[in-house]
């Protein structure tokens, strides 16, 4: 039985490896901090991926489009949040509910990405995913593609591995979390491909600084592998969460995963999976991309400084 939010099965190519690639995009956040700006420009409390706060669609928009240049539109779920109901509805106005992964309430990225990953392990046991947050800024949309290119073949050509972009650092930020790299695996068009030494989350000014100095890199978020390999990963860390997962039964499913997620603490898939499991990953030593993560306004007002736009205050904005 498939309720309204279950992706139907779509045709795939077994002989393709590329037909295997899927994207997930996660909508579900909150986007409390940055609130006193979105409040701003959207006249409204809408969380900041649902609001034009850079250029002149959406966060979530511009991530569809940076997504759909790499996996099928078909090939794209994307997790959300159900009081957001209102700001993503004309998804399934536009034939797109199939797509939509509707949590119940945000409990945190680990769940979310533990949804998607039960589903996409019944729609395709071969499926390679790259997770994508959507409230991100990329000024170098050409040279991101390339490097989430390179990020799937490693993936593809490595089963168990579990592949993370890597944002060169332009400065020592204290909010982000850092990789650092080890041993290298190979070398792509794009940079190389090292193993994971460990992460610091949040660090101090002057760790940050070192970790710079060191060659570490930015945790972008962005990741690729094998659907098995986060299984895998989540496994070992969250054996707990993944076994109330693995307990649903798809024919009640909106009701027991009510129930599921009323039961979960929030818990945050960096911390919690990544942070503990630096030997199952890899790193991608990337360039910057112009890349920023838009939690805060003072990143917000950064970007908007280099491109030299200002946000239209009180504009009606509508996710495509």
């Amino acid at each position: 039985m498939r309720t309204e939010s279950q992706p139907a099965r779509p045709r795939i190519d077994q002989n393709d490896p590329s037909c295997h690639r899927w994207g997930v995009i996660l909508a579900g956040g909150d986007g409390r901090r940055l609130l006193p700006l979105t409040r701003m420009i959207a006249s409204d409390d809408r969380p900041k991926q649902f609001c034009t706060v850079v250029g002149s669609e959406t966060l979530l928009e511009q991530t569809q489009h940076r997504v759909w240049r790499m996996v099928r539109p078909k090939q794209t779920l994307l997790v959300v949040t159900k009081k957001h109901e209102c700001f993503f509805a004309d998804q399934a106005t536009r034939g797109h509910s199939s797509r939509l992964l509707i949590q119940p309430c945000n409990r945190g990225t680990a769940p979310a990405i533990l949804y998607s990953l039960m589903r996409l392990r019944e729609l395709d046991p071969r499926a390679v995913v790259g997770f994508f947050p959507s409230d991100h800024h990329f000024g170098d949309d050409e040279a991101f593609i390339a490097h989430v290119d390179s990020a799937f073949a490693a993936a593809e050509s490595r089963s168990g591995l579990v592949v993370l972009l890597g944002i060169a650092p332009i400065g020592p930020e204290v909010e982000y979390g850092w990789i650092e790299p080890g041993a290298p695996l190979a070398t792509s068009s794009s940079g190389a491909i090292c193993r994971v030494n460990r992460f610091w989350e949040k660090p101090s000014l002057t760790l940050a600084s070192a970790l710079m100095e060191r060659g570490c890199f930015w945790n972008s978020f962005v990741m690729v592998g094998r659907v098995d390999a986060f299984l895998s990963l989540i496994r070992r860390s969250l054996p707990n969460l993944l076994q109330a997962f693995e307990a649903l039964p798809s024919a009640a499913e909106e009701a027991a995963l009510l129930d599921t997620y009323a039961s979960m603490t929030s818990t945050n898939f960096s911390e919690a999976v990544l942070s503990a499991n630096p030997s199952g990953l890899a790193v991608l030593c990337g360039g910057n991309l112009g890349w920023s993560d838009l939690g805060e306004t003072r990143r917000v007002l950064s970007v908007l400084g280099r491109m030299r736009w200002t946000p239209k205050v009180g504009q009606n904005l509508a996710v495509a």
